[in-house]
């Protein structure tokens, strides 16, 4: 039988530690072998590069098992060319690791999204939202058209993880793995809080092609 959960207003630093052993017990009593294969090594197949909201944990939401998903995540999943933590992650995650997929995951409700929406002013966070609000800037003809707020904020976190992904296409990474024959392709998706299922956006790239001129190197 699995341990019982902690409520969230009873976390403390203690039950944290109590809860990793509990954790290990379970999962040692479903497979004992668990961890000598965990630590032998990976191989995830995918990257997924998603929200740091704490309401969306890559494994749970598509029940896979520790191993199976190599993590990337930031404040409203962006993808920009200047971030030299996400480059990295890319980098090692497609020329070491190998995965076929690459995953950009918004998610309904982001914080990030909204605030990127207002113009109220944050912090130092305001900065990495401007990114987002370039978004807005460049779908801006399609976004006049959304009367409905709560429907504008929605397409919004789309839009976000749709050009999350194609930035992910456009890396000298990304397109030198392709140009080498190796197999990836490059997804958009959105997450729903309110009803946990994942959203396809449809925007899969799979090669060179679906790569903007501009955009396409060597």
């Amino acid at each position: 039988m699995c341990a019982k959960t902690i409520d969230t207003k009873d976390i403390t630093y203690d039950s944290l530690l109590q809860g990793n052993k509990d954790w290990v017990k379970d999962t040692i009593d479903s497979d004992p072998a668990f961890f000598d294969k965990l630590s032998a090594g990976q191989s995830p197949p995918v990257l997924w590069i998603g929200c740091s909201d704490s309401r969306v944990p890559a494994n749970q939401i598509t029940n896979t098992k520790p191993g199976d998903i190599f993590v990337h995540r930031n404040i409203a999943n962006v993808v920009v060319h200047t971030d030299m933590n996400l480059l990295s992650v890319l980098d090692y995650s497609i020329n070491v690791l190998k995965v076929k997929h690459v995953i950009v995951c918004g998610h309904y409700g982001c914080g990030g999204v909204k605030a990127a929406l207002g113009n109220k002013q944050v912090g130092i966070i305001d900065n990495w939202l401007r990114n987002i609000r370039d978004v807005y800037r460049t779908h801006e003809s399609e976004m006049a058209t959304i009367e409905d707020p709560d429907q504008r904020f929605d397409r919004l976190v789309e839009l976000n993880a749709i050009e999350g992904a194609a930035n992910v296409t456009n890396t000298s990474i990304v397109q030198s793995a392709w140009a080498n024959g190796q197999e990836l392709a490059v997804h958009a998706w959105v997450y729903s809080l309110k009803t946990g299922i994942i959203k396809d956006l449809e925007v899969t790239c799979t090669g060179i092609d679906g790569v903007a001129p501009a955009f396409k190197v060597g």
